[in-house]
């Protein structure tokens, strides 16, 4: 909820702002982007001891749980910085953002693609 309200007030704001400051609404967007994203780091590493515990039960290889998580964080820096680049209107850099995310995910996602194909060879003569 206080995310919620904290967008629309930042919204509202932004709005109003937008006729006679643009770039003070861009700034103001950023700066709840932020603090949005930062309010949510406690979630995130809670979610990351569930993750790295049931890794450790299952003994999948902390460089491969590294990996996909450094994949994630990729993913959703991003998706936060394309959607800025939007707020401010230039969708073509953003889109520059995304196709450059898109790429380092895969090659980062290759070293995990050959332990999965290497583990199927071993089970299959």
């Amino acid at each position: 909820m206080q995310v919620v309200g904290l967008g629309l007030v930042v919204a509202v704001l932004a709005i109003i702002l937008r006729g006679n400051r643009p770039e003070m609404a861009i700034m103001l967007s950023m700066a709840a982007g932020i603090i949005i994203f930062l309010s949510m780091m406690g979630k995130i590493s809670s979610v990351l001891e569930v993750i790295t515990d049931l890794s450790d039960r299952a003994n999948i290889s902390m460089v491969y749980l590294g990996t996909i998580l450094k994949i994630v964080g990729i993913a959703y820096v991003a998706d936060f910085g394309a959607q800025i680049c939007r707020d401010a209107g230039e969708g073509a850099v953003a889109s520059k953002i995304e196709f450059a995310a898109k790429i380092i995910v895969l090659v980062m996602a290759v070293p995990i693609v050959v332990a999965v194909l290497n583990s199927l060879l071993k089970v299959v003569p």
